[in-house]
């Protein structure tokens, strides 16, 4: 059944051509059987072109609605005319009206409703019910103009449902490219912040790795004790490195299963003093202080917190010189976090920090930005009077809306 259903939905024409030879059939019937009748208007040869004209209306309505609507307008127009008596074929009309009012254009469902509305009335008018009063007459006309009211009606509700439904999918095609594009966003930032998130480990452990290592391949002759240390400092960085490195590349292996020993917490507030213990091993002296009282902050106001401390120390081991010293100052305000990093080295040009680096190939102040912003923050850098960099961020406790 359900394979001749769907061939019926396929061939929509040859269904309507099944249905027309079986009007045409009926009606030729019942105009032989009319003729010679007394009273009955309309030769044989009359009722069997009107009859084979309406099967045509009815064979090709969905083919050509409006151009069937005409010629059943003009088939009717002309029983009228030449008083060719109403048939069963006929009821094409209400066929060809509901049609149109489902699948037409507008203009052919207004003439085919307004016609409607007429038609029962003309047709009383013209072949009147013998020994039927005035009034029997107008009830009559009306009950013979419901079904044609009806069958607009029907067809009109269609043309309203499959509206309905196209605009339904259209919205559904709409909302899923919506997604895929809020998909393929999502994915871009999720790229962009682990890009940021390699930039710091790697800029800040590997700058930390090349201090050490000159500092080993200076004292190795003279303080041995110091290379070892030096050199211990060098591996242990590595290995945090390499840790943080294989957290941050599983985010990007699907469909593998990571040990749960390859993860590590996400950096926070209070790794920042192991993170200034570190600069200070590695030759840079670092004067960190806090003030307020600290509490617990959201995650990503405290990653956003590290990561800033990371990149600056980082910049001021690169550009600030030989003797550069350092200061970092964590303020706990009431609704935010106050960041303030700076030093006293020689510096590099402001193009530098904003391209990543001095090789240009970093985030530098570009990811610091990308990063308070996230957060709803705020960001400050640039030159201090008489030498040195200075970098001021106030992060709040809920992002502006």
């Amino acid at each position: 059944m359900q394979r001749l259903y769907d061939f019926l939905r396929r061939h929509p024409t040859w269904v309507d051509t099944f249905w027309a030879v079986a009007l045409l059939g009926i009606s030729a019937v019942s105009v032989v059987n009319l003729d010679g009748v007394p009273g009955h208007h309309g030769t044989l040869a009359e009722g069997l072109a009107v009859s084979a004209v309406l099967g045509v209306v009815v064979a090709l309505r969905r083919r050509f609605p409006e151009p069937m609507l005409v010629v059943a307008l003009v088939t009717g127009l002309a029983q009228v005319v030449l008083d060719i008596e109403t048939t069963v074929s006929d009821f094409a009309m209400l066929v060809i009206t509901y049609t149109v009012a489902a699948v037409g254009a507008r203009w052919a469902s207004r003439l085919a409703l307004a016609v409607s509305l007429c038609a029962a009335s003309v047709a009383q008018i013209r072949w009147p019910t013998e020994h039927s009063s005035f009034v029997g007459q107008i009830a009559i006309a009306v009950f013979q103009t419901v079904p044609f009211a009806l069958a607009w009606v029907l067809g009109d509700s269609m043309r309203t449902r499959r509206a309905y439904f196209a605009q339904l999918e259209e919205r559904a095609a709409r909302l899923e490219k919506e997604r895929e594009a809020q998909s393929k966003v999502a994915v871009a930032a999720e790229r962009a912040r682990i890009a940021r998130e390699l930039h710091d480990v790697v800029a800040h452990n590997v700058s930390v790795m090349v201090v050490q290592a000159d500092g080993a391949a200076y004292v190795m002759d003279a303080a041995p004790d110091q290379a070892r240390k030096a050199l211990e400092t060098i591996s242990s960085t590595g290995r945090q490195a390499l840790a943080e490195m294989r957290r941050l590349l599983g985010v990007l292996r699907t469909g593998e299963h990571q040990e749960s020993g390859e993860y590590v917490p996400q950096p926070d507030v209070e790794q920042i003093d192991d993170l200034v213990e570190q600069c200070r091993s590695s030759g840079l002296p670092v004067d960190f202080k806090v003030e307020g009282t600290p509490r617990p902050l959201p995650s990503g106001v405290e990653l956003t917190a590290y990561r800033i401390v990371q990149e600056a120390l980082t910049n001021t081991r690169k550009h600030g010189g030989p003797n550069a010293g350092a200061s970092v100052r964590l303020v706990y305000f009431d609704d935010g976090l106050g960041l303030l990093v700076e030093d006293d080295g020689k510096g590099a040009p402001h193009e530098l920090y904003e391209e990543g680096g001095a090789d240009g190939q970093g985030h530098g102040l570009i990811g610091m930005r990308e990063r308070v912003g996230m957060v709803g923050g705020t960001l400050d850098a640039g030159p201090r009077p008489g030498g040195g960099f200075r970098i001021s961020a106030l992060l709040p406790l809920k992002p502006a809306h």
